[in-house]
């Protein structure tokens, strides 16, 4: 049966069922600086075009380095950018509704090196992958 190895028994159909299938709450997903903070966020600032930092009332602080994405992006694409997340920001990143790409860090020394990742991949034919900026007086995607 297909459903023995998830625990369905099939003479006690109603046993253990799960009635609410879908996905999980977004904030389970959040970097421990954001949910540790989350409502507590003080002010942010544009350090340069494409980097913020927000700061939180326990005076914890976030950088985010954001660039341009794409509207449909490709599936390698998308492990390159979950690649790019794995190393600085652990594993977290987020899309914004102008589909740019938000990697954070909670650390200002991971911003340089962040940058710089970026920075290095290119495409073929020589423009960025991921172009950094879409803050403040700036165009975005």
């Amino acid at each position: 049966m297909a459903f023995i190895s998830s625990g369905y028994n099939p003479d006690k159909p109603m046993k253990d069922r799960i009635t609410d299938i879908g996905p999980q709450k977004y904030d389970l997903f959040y970097p421990p600086v954001i949910a540790k903070n989350k409502g507590k966020w003080l002010y942010h600032e544009i350090i340069k075009p494409g980097v913020l930092v927000h700061v939180a009332e326990s005076g914890d602080e976030v950088y985010t380095v954001r660039c341009g994405g794409a509207r449909v992006e490709r599936v390698t694409h998308i492990r390159e950018i979950c690649e790019i997340a794995d190393k600085p920001c652990d594993g977290h990143l987020r899309f914004t509704t102008r589909n740019n790409i938000e990697f954070m860090v909670d650390n200002k020394s991971k911003v340089d090196p962040l940058i710089k990742d970026l920075e290095s991949r290119k495409f073929d034919g020589g423009s960025f992958k991921f172009p950094i900026g879409g803050t403040g007086a700036g165009v975005t995607n």
